[in-house]
Order: C-alpha cells, then structure tokens, then sequence
C-alpha cells in the first residue's frame, strides 16, 4: 500500500467529539487530609479524542478525511477545533452555546493513570437534525463514513444517517454503543469490541456460541459483516461467506485507550483505498498491535505499519 492510493480514500468521520487532556505528575506523599496521593502537576497536554482520534487516525494514514460534529462554546471546545485546525483533519465543528464539551481529564503518574475525570452534557434534538442536513450534503464528497457512537448523544439521528448513505451507495463503518444495534441496521461493518458484543449479543462459551450469535446478529442487522476485536485474544470477522480469525499482535500492551479508534479508522481508510475487507481487517489489526505500545490516544503513521516502504 502506498501514498498515492491511501491519498485516494476519501471517509467522512461522524459522531461523539471529545477533549482528552493529561495532566503528568510527580507522586511522592500521601496527602495528610485523605488517605489519597498528592499528584504534584508538572507537565499538561491535550489530545484528540472520540470521534476526533478516529478522525485524527484516519488522517495520519493520510486519507482525505473530514470530521463533523458539536462542540459547546468553551474552552475544552475551543481548544478542540484548535487542535483539528492544527490537523489534516478537514473540521466541520458546529458550535452550540449552552453545550458542554466532552473532557476527559486523566491525572497520569510514572506513565499510570491515577483517576479520570469526565465532563460532559448531550446536544439537544434541534442541534442533531440540522447536522443531518449537513451530513447529506458531504456524502456527496465521500467514498465511506464511519460512525462513531460514544453514545454522547451526537448520533441521535443514526439510523436515518445509515439510510442515506447507503442509498447512495457509501459504505458505513459503525462503531457501535449500548445494547440496541438495530439502530445500525443495514450498516456494511459494526466494530464492537467483546465487552460491546457481549452486552448487544449475549455471553458465550466458545468459538462456536459466539460464531452462532455473531452470524444471527448480522442477519437481523442485515449487516454485509460484524467484527468483533477481542483485545489479546485478536479479531473475529463474520460474513455471509463465514468466518475469519486474526490473532492479536501487540509485542507489549502499554494502553488500550483510542485502540478500538485506531481499528475502525484503519479499516475505513484500507477500503477507501480499494482494499478487500480480509486486507483491511488484517491491517487494522496490525494497526491495533502498534497503537496500544503508545500512551494514551494515538494514531499509527504508514510508516509504522509498513516500515520496508520507509
């Protein structure tokens, strides 16, 4: 895979945007007021997250890649279109007074995390459907989109975003949330991971239960194909033509934080570029292997994932 055919995938990224800020301390006393350590800040840093990491990523693959979600009118909102606009992102970031930004704020000591903090609100109905109009309009410019439900409420309108872009011929990368997926229905690929599936689909007891339950979900979904990623244990792929298996490849799991991100973008960009799904879901899974080696959200360069062509 070179630039030139990565360049040609063109993926349009909706869904849950989100500011994931690190605060990297010193822990060297337990605090005399609590029981609790006293995390002495020395360094701040923000990054991409949710739907803007899943962008971020696709755009580091080096894909023609647009972002198009809301953000409320403060500082975490602001500091996340900055961050897009220091990007190859293309952000169509609508801003809504009154909304709240999602943050994430983790307190990280000696590369672990000591507590995550979470600040967020969901957008209202009127704000939702005017992206709609929005998001018709750019399908025209795109070759896939990939949703991207953190269930934040910016995919209020899913299943009418599915219609129309499958009526116009767009494959739909959904990476799913909650225990109802027949609002993906009539998705090319949903992309949970075991925990996602297990809570949609049912526990099960081995690799024939979960063949069985994977195969039944997609028929309902009326899905072209389900992939389950299942942290160490790899990738499971299911299809009307059967079932494919990719161990996992990760050296060293440093943090999984943004993986399933990595994942999905991958595979979007892989099938922009003309690549079959088998291709895409086994470099997506090389992609996993990489970014989990990396703190906290990342994304994976081509070089990385194809070093003989560096």
């Amino acid at each position: 895979m070179n630039s030139r055919q990565l360049g040609q995938a063109r993926v349009l990224v909706v869904g849950d945007v989100m500011l994931d800020r690190y605060w990297f301390s010193s822990v060297e006393r337990i605090s005399p007021e609590a029981p609790v350590p006293v995390a002495l800040v020395q360094r701040e840093q923000d990054r991409l997250g949710g739907a803007a990491n899943v962008a971020l990523n696709a755009a580091t693959l080096g894909a023609q890649t647009t972002l198009l979600s809301v953000v409320g009118d403060d500082d975490a909102g602001r500091r996340l279109r900055q961050l897009v606009a220091g990007s190859p992102i293309r952000g169509l970031l609508r801003e809504v007074p009154g909304l709240r930004t999602t943050l994430k704020l983790r307190v990280v000591s000696r590369q672990q995390q000591l507590i995550r903090m979470d600040f967020e609100s969901a957008p209202d109905h009127e704000v939702l459907l005017e992206l709609i109009d929005r998001y018709a309009q750019e399908l025209e410019s795109h070759d896939v989109v990939l949703l991207s439900d953190y269930g934040k409420g910016g995919l209020g309108h899913v299943e009418r975003m599915v219609q129309l872009a499958r009526r116009r011929g767009r494959q739909v990368l959904v990476d799913p949330k909650g225990r109802d997926y027949s609002r993906y229905r009539g998705a090319t690929l949903i992309t949970p991971n075991r925990a996602e599936f297990a809570l949609a689909a049912g526990d099960w007891r081995d690799d024939a239960e979960l063949l069985e339950r994977a195969q039944r979900l997609r028929e309902d979904l009326q899905l072209q194909a389900l992939l389950v990623t299942r942290a160490d244990e790899g990738m499971s792929l299911f299809t009307a033509a059967g079932h494919l298996h990719v161990a996992a490849q990760a050296k060293e799991v440093f943090d999984v934080s943004g993986a399933g991100d990595t994942v999905i973008a991958t595979l979007a960009v892989m099938l922009g570029a003309g690549c079959d799904l088998e291709q895409a879901v086994r470099t997506a899974n090389r992609a996993a292997g990489i970014v989990v080696g990396k703190l906290g959200t990342a994304s994976v360069t081509p070089q990385e994932l194809w070093p003989e062509q560096a």
